[in-house]
Order: structure tokens, then C-alpha cells, then sequence
């Protein structure tokens, strides 16, 4: 089935709403959605969880949902360089879940991959493991941390095919490939989106499988969503978790 949306703002129709969770790729400044975040931006969703493993800048990535005081909750492992997000976490009006990078990259694959949660030494001992579940293995303690689930998944890809195969390029592989999965719903913006059979399956990152819909990146390096009406919204598709897989079903981010 095709894929391919027009644009940020027609490829995100229909699937935003107030108060959902939404887990962003991104490392730093590089792998950024821009433009879906700026389509989110423009839609004007508010109370968003967002998952991802920083916050942005002030003016890019989730730097502009912040300022536009559209987020309420953030699970992230670094926070550092956004001024605004350190004066909301400082001021109390925004809930913020620090994990650590490791921890927290574990949690969303283990959510794309139907896991529930899983011991990690990562935290034990500290007060990031107050409340948790802890159990020893082998003599050393271990923390149960859960998986993450996502209203939807953003991520940002240098080529795609109208199915949704995706290659990620050189330092922006970095959270794409487990927040692709780790969603209700998958929503990627490309670099390059090409017909189908030109890809080579074996520098495939992200399978189509996990992928909704797919909309090609505009070159401004703002986060402005282009501006033309969306089209109206298709049926994204089923489901497509093997048996047992929980991964659709869920939308939660779990500390």
C-alpha cells in the first residue's frame, strides 16, 4: 500500500490529539522530524508527553512546543541547552522523567518488540530506583523498568519508498530505528522518497512494516510546516505486531 503523504501536515491529519504521547527521534540536532514537528506545532495539540532523548533547543526540535507551552511531560536522558525547558522543569510547570540513554533507548525498543519491561543494572542504588521493583540475579541487584508505548512515533529518515522502508543516514540512526516501532501509529518524514524496488533490503533500517505513512522533508531546515490544506486523512493500516505483541494496543510512557 502507499504511503506517501503530500506534506508534514497531511501526513500527521487526522492523528493528533490533546494529552497524547509522542516519541520524537532526534540526538541532539541531528535525525530531527522538523517539519512533522512543526505540523504539530501549527495544529495547536496540547498537554503532549514526549518521549525522546532530548528536548531541543529553544528554537528547534521540541524547542518550540515548549515555548508554546504545548508539552506537560517529557521523558528524556539529556536535557541540557534549552533554556526554557530548564526554567519550566525549575518553575514546576513541566514534569520532567530523566532516564538514563541506555535505559531509556531499551524501553522503546522493548515497546515496538511486545516486551513489557526488563531488569537493568543501570539506577539501582539510587533515586531513580525509588518505588521500583528490584530483584538480584547472579549476586547483583538489578531495576525492573518498563516499556514505553506511544500514541504515535516520529521519525526522520534520509530515504524512503512509498511502503515505508526506511535508510537512515550515518549519526541520525540513532533513536529512528526503536521509536519507529514503539508507536500506535508511525509517521516519517524522508530526505529522499523514491519508488519502490530501489532501495537494497540489506541497508534497510527501519522496515516498512512499522511505518504508516511517509511524507518527504522540505529543504527550509525550519520547523514551519509547509503550507498547503491538508488532504483528507486515509485508513492507516491495520495493525501489523506479530501475536502477541502489545505494541498497538497501548499508549503509555512508564518510568
Amino acid at each position: 500500500m502507499d504511503q506517501a503523504y503530500p506534506d508534514a501536515r497531511a501526513a500527521l491529519h487526522g492523528l493528533l490529539i490533546d494529552d497524547m504521547t509522542i516519541a520524537a527521534d532526534g540526538f541532539g540536532l541531528c535525525g530531527t522530524p522538523e517539519n512533522l514537528i512543526g505540523a504539530q506545532l501549527e495544529a495547536g495539540t496540547k498537554g503532549l508527553t514526549i518521549v525522546g532523548n532530548n528536548a531541543g533547543v529553544d528554537d528547534f526540535g521540541m524547542g518550540p512546543l515548549l515555548k508554546t507551552r504545548r508539552v506537560k511531560r517529557v521523558y528524556a536522558s539529556y536535557v541540557g541547552e534549552n533554556k526554557e525547558f530548564e526554567r519550566q522543569v525549575l518553575a514546576g510547570e513541566l514534569e520532567l522523567h530523566l532516564t538514563p540513554q541506555g535505559t531509556l533507548a531499551e524501553k522503546l525498543r522493548a515497546g515496538g518488540a511486545g516486551i513489557p519491561g526488563f531488569y537493568t543494572r543501570t539506577a539501582f542504588g539510587t533515586k531513580m530506583a525509588e518505588g521500583k521493583e528490584t530483584k538480584v540475579f547472579d549476586g547483583k541487584e538489578y531495576v525492573l523498568k518498563e516499556a514505553i508505548h506511544a500514541d504515535a512515533s516520529i521519525a526522520k529518515a534520509w530515504k524512503g519508498d512509498r511502503l515505508g522502508n526506511l535508510v537512515l543516514r550515518e549519526t541520525a540512526r540513532n533513536f529512528n530505528p526503536m521509536i519507529a516501532t514503539c508507536g500506535k501509529v508511525c509517521v516519517a518524514e524522508v530526505e529522499h522518497l523514491i519508488e519502490v524496488g530501489e532501495l537494497d533490503p540489506n541497508n534497510v533500517h527501519v522496515p516498512g512494516i512499522y511505518v504508516d505513512r511517509i511524507a518527504r522533508s522540505t529543504k527550509s531546515g525550519s520547523n514551519s510546516a509547509p503550507s498547503p490544506a491538508p488532504t483528507p486523512a486515509r485508513k492507516t493500516r491495520p495493525a501489523r505486531a506479530w501475536p502477541g505483541a502489545p505494541r498497538r494496543n497501548c499508549a503509555t510512557a512508564s518510568t
